[in-house]
Order: structure tokens, then sequence, then C-alpha cells
């Protein structure tokens, strides 16, 4: 039988699901929490206060070498985003879906779709920018068939 994965995820959540081709039943098969959500909030809490670091660049010292800025939170979504990645990777070669949905946050797509190997990009037939991830049962299967059979 024919089964598409439908990954639903925001930054700090995901769930994969498993939808037979032709149904609109989703049997969750996996849900993620990322690791680094507390530990962000605490990081940027910290950060605003002006507990960042002291001198400038890598050494420290008042040079002009300047590390690019990225956010504790930018890096945190990427490390997730590098998580479910590996999940559908692994389970794309193992040949455990025929297609694959991704919804998701719009900065989650972005991060989750480069990371994606080229089994999985081939298996890729939609990517939705919404947030379903607070959505369970019934609603989430009305909400997930609604926003495929919208036109792309």
């Amino acid at each position: 039988m024919n089964t598409a994965y439908v990954l639903i995820s925001d930054a700090h959540r995901a769930r994969c699901f498993e939808r037979p081709v032709g149904s609109s039943v989703l049997v969750e098969l996996a849900d993620f929490v990322s690791p680094h959500r507390q530990m962000v909030n605490q990081l940027d809490a910290g950060s605003q206060t002006g507990a960042a670091g002291k001198g400038h660049g890598r050494t420290g010292h008042a040079g002009t070498q300047f590390e690019p800025v990225t956010s504790e939170t930018d890096k945190a979504r990427a490390d997730f985003a590098q998580q479910l990645a590996d999940y559908l990777n692994t389970s794309a070669a193992e040949h455990q879906y025929q297609s694959l949905v991704l919804i998701a946050t719009g900065p989650m797509l972005g991060e989750i779709e480069p990371r994606l190997n080229p089994v999985a990009v081939q298996a890729l037939t939609r990517k939705v920018a919404k947030d379903f991830t607070h959505f369970t049962g019934p609603e989430l299967d009305v909400r997930v068939k609604r926003a495929l059979e919208a036109p792309a």
C-alpha cells in the first residue's frame, strides 16, 4: 500500500503521521520536542540583560574581527530541523513512505527542506506553510485534508 508521511512542525514541536494514500486518517508515528526550548528561553533572557560576552570577535580583544550574529533561537531551530530531517531521511532510505508532506511554519519549512536527502526530496509532494501543531484528533484530520486539497 502507498503511504504518505505528514510532518507537522513549528520551531518547538513536531509530529510525524502516516497516512495511507487516498485516506484522510492520520496515524501518529513520532512526537518530537525541541531539546533546546527551555535552554533558548534562558539564554535569550540572559543576552537581553547584557550578559552576552566581553570584547569583540573570537579572541575577546578590541580587534576588528566580528562573529556573524546568530541568535540562540536560530541555532536551536536549525538543530531541531536537522533532527526532523534525519528522521525523514532515514525513513525514506528504508522505503517507509512513498510520498512526503511538510506542514510547518514558514521558518521551519525553510530549515527542514534543505536538509532532506535526495530520496526524501523526490518523495516530497507538498509543502504547506501553516502551524497545525496545536490541533489533535478529528480537527487535525480535517485541517490537513483541507490544506492538501487547496490549490498549491
